[in-house]
């Protein structure tokens, strides 16, 4: 199972934008206190919109609850990452929990603990005109370049039957 992991997030509408997305590919979210918001705020609600009662979630009130409950492997993203997020072979961990982890908005994830765990270090090229992309995108492409990998687990390729059906645009008027 792939584990999105947001450690001390700040903007409600990242997290809600990343629980939609964790709906939408059958990820678990772990939220790593202290937040920056309430859950119940109103930004939150409005982007992960109805799909809130399909969220696998647990909140942790810190890293070490976190880590007391889960076992890894861990992959840390960070701009100061060792490797590039594409680098990651996650068809080596096919059969385990995966959890990518990924820092407040402002900071990121605390430096001693990237420290401890550089070898479990990744990043996302970009230009030196930027620190950061969006957190919400950022999960979106990492999480998706794991799921690639493993050809898209339990995923549907094609509209579903349950929504318009992979036929909708042929037989639309």
């Amino acid at each position: 199972m792939l584990h999105i992991v947001l450690y001390e997030p700040l903007i409600p509408q990242n997290t809600g934008n990343i629980m939609r997305t964790c709906v939408g590919i059958s990820a678990k979210l772990h939220l790593i206190e202290p937040l920056g918001f309430s859950l119940e705020d109103k930004y939150l609600k409005r982007s992960h919109l109805d799909y809130f009662d399909n969220l696998n979630f647990e909140v942790h009130k810190d890293f070490n609850e976190f880590l007391s409950k889960n076992k890894g492997p861990f992959f840390f993203l960070t701009r100061y990452g060792k490797h590039v997020y594409t680098e990651v072979n996650f068809k080596e961990y096919r059969d385990k929990d995966v959890y990518l982890i990924f820092g407040k908005e402002t900071t990121g994830v605390d430096r001693h603990l990237l420290k401890e765990n550089l070898d479990k270090t990744f990043r996302i090229p970009t230009t030196d005109k930027v620190r950061s992309l969006n957190l919400s995108n950022t999960v979106a492409l990492v999480a998706y370049e794991y799921l690639r990998q493993l050809d898209f687990p339990g995923l549907s390729k094609e509209e579903p039957e349950t929504l318009k059906g992979k036929h909708f645009l042929e037989e639309y008027e």
